[in-house]
């Protein structure tokens, strides 16, 4: 059989094995304090997400379909007093946290971690408890998430990271059957041989078009689809049942290979990303994490119009006297949000637009939740602004977060701001901020004493015994779904 750049030749291992041993040996003490604090706060921010998407109208569809298909099992569906078997409740609660664009994406390789990550860990924790009565500590359960956080980004730079939403796959949906699988599989303690089975059959089942962006519920349940594959991958794999070996170097029909091919990269993929600098090299550094409800290539476009709003303001009081609008991207951003949007939108479109989300951020002076409600989505003067707006791919600004803004007025005064990425990358978004949108986005949406205990719980999982007694936070119904 044909054997790829890094496969094993019997004497080295490949980097599929590589990171397969890393998982398995990796221990808490390996990881660096301030690496498990901020895993911490992205898992408090990824709850943040869950509740507040729990109950909106494309994920309540959701979860009637899923009710109506699944019968009753060991596994909460945040939001709801429901339980149901791990596969259908992992799918829900990621599709859950990624129900509005305010969740995290890695930098360099996009992927939502906490939506592929936690929904698969708690609902393999839950399962396991109620089949065996085993129980797992926070310490545990934290250092499963970390080795999912390593795993999905280094899969991602092995596909050169952004290119792939350039070509038109999702990309943290191919990235994130790996992510959580991993988890999974450090969280079960299995072997480095069934942690291999575990990516191999992950890996077979990636997949993601990115053309659902432009309206399709989908969207927002394409990690989902990863969070319940990799699951699926590792408990199956705990059983014995074999995957594909050495799927990330397999030349013939391996995972790089084919999500490779079409690639204008030289080379096509890189499989010593993979495994490059496990344990010295945190991925988990380049997490960022949403001040916009919207996709994180629109932040740049956010916070330009927000500094020339800071700049000028009386020159963009009146928003009736722009005349024109020019966004300036690098290819990534422009494929993925310099889309031409058209009335009327969904909201799932307008959250993927930059065109869009500029319009919005200078009429409302924020781009929140309630900027796209179904009330707000079809407002005149956004889409006479969007109409004024030019969406380019300019090469100078390179592949990276930076982006330019120029406004022209009537007058023929024009303004212009170039920012190199958005707040939330430049300086980007502290532990004590994600508290802070902790609380604002959990305010009135949930008890104030059910959301101190699970605050108080996440910032202190490690001394946690049983991490099933934060998942009994996240049962049963909430106060005021968003409408």
């Amino acid at each position: 059989m044909a054997r790829g750049h890094g496969a094993s030749n019997g004497h080295e291992a490949g980097v599929t094995k590589q990171l397969c041993q890393w998982i398995q040996r990796v221990s808490f003490d390996d990881v660096p304090e301030d690496v498990r604090t901020r895993a911490k706060h992205l898992i408090l921010d990824g709850l943040a997400c869950a509740i507040v998407g729990s109950h909106l109208p494309w994920t309540e569809t959701a979860a009637r379909a899923v009710f109506d298909m699944e019968s009753p099992g060991n596994c909460s569906v945040w939001g709801y007093e429901r339980k149901i078997g791990p596969l259908p409740a992992a799918l829900l609660n990621s599709t859950a946290i990624q129900g509005f664009e305010l969740d995290d994406w890695h930098l360099a390789a996009p992927l939502h971690s906490n939506s592929l990550i936690l929904p698969a860990l708690f609902a393999a924790a839950s399962q396991e408890s109620a089949k065996n009565s085993t129980k797992f500590d926070g310490k545990t359960f934290l250092l499963s998430v970390i080795a999912g956080y390593e795993t999905g980004p280094r899969v991602g730079n092995a596909l050169y990271g952004k290119d792939m939403l350039t070509r038109g796959w999702h990309s943290g949906a191919v990235f994130g059957p790996s992510a959580s699988a991993a988890a999974v599989s450090k969280l079960l303690n299995l072997s480095v041989e069934s942690i291999e089975d575990a990516l191999g059959i992950a890996c077979t089942q990636a997949g993601g078009l990115m053309a659902a962006q432009f309206g399709s519920d989908a969207k927002r349940m394409q990690h989902g689809f990863a969070a319940r594959n990799g699951l699926f991958a590792a408990l199956l794999a705990r059983q014995g049942y074999t995957g594909i070996k050495n799927v990330y170097e397999e030349s013939y029909g391996g995972f790089l290979a084919m999500f490779g091919d079409g690639s204008s990269k030289e080379p096509r993929y890189l499989p010593e990303e993979v495994s490059k600098e496990l344990g010295q090299k945190w991925q988990l550094r380049l997490i960022g994490v949403k001040l916009h409800a919207s996709m994180a290539a629109t932040h740049c476009t956010i916070d330009c119009i927000h500094a020339l709003q800071e700049r000028y303001p009386k020159e963009l009081a009146d928003v009736g006297e722009i005349a024109g609008i020019k966004l300036e991207m690098g290819e990534a951003a422009w494929k993925h949000g310099g889309f031409e949007v058209k009335r009327p939108i969904s909201t799932t479109g307008g959250q993927m637009s930059c065109a869009y989300t500029a319009a919005v951020q200078l009429v409302d002076g924020q781009v929140l939740a309630d900027q796209f409600g179904h009330d707000k989505l079809d407002r005149d003067i956004i889409w006479e602004l969007v109409g004024k707006t030019q969406c380019v791919h300019e090469p100078d600004v390179g592949d990276t977060y930076k982006q330019r803004v120029t406004i022209t007025l009537k007058s023929g005064t024009t303004l212009t701001q170039e920012l190199e990425g958005p707040k939330s990358v430049f300086p980007g978004v502290s532990n004590t901020d994600i508290v802070d949108k902790w609380r604002r986005l959990t305010h009135g949406i949930i008890e104030e004493k059910r959301r101190d205990e699970i605050e108080k719980l996440v910032l202190d999982i490690e001394r946690l015994d049983d991490v099933g007694e934060l998942e009994k936070l996240l049962f049963g119904s909430i106060l005021n779904p968003i409408a």
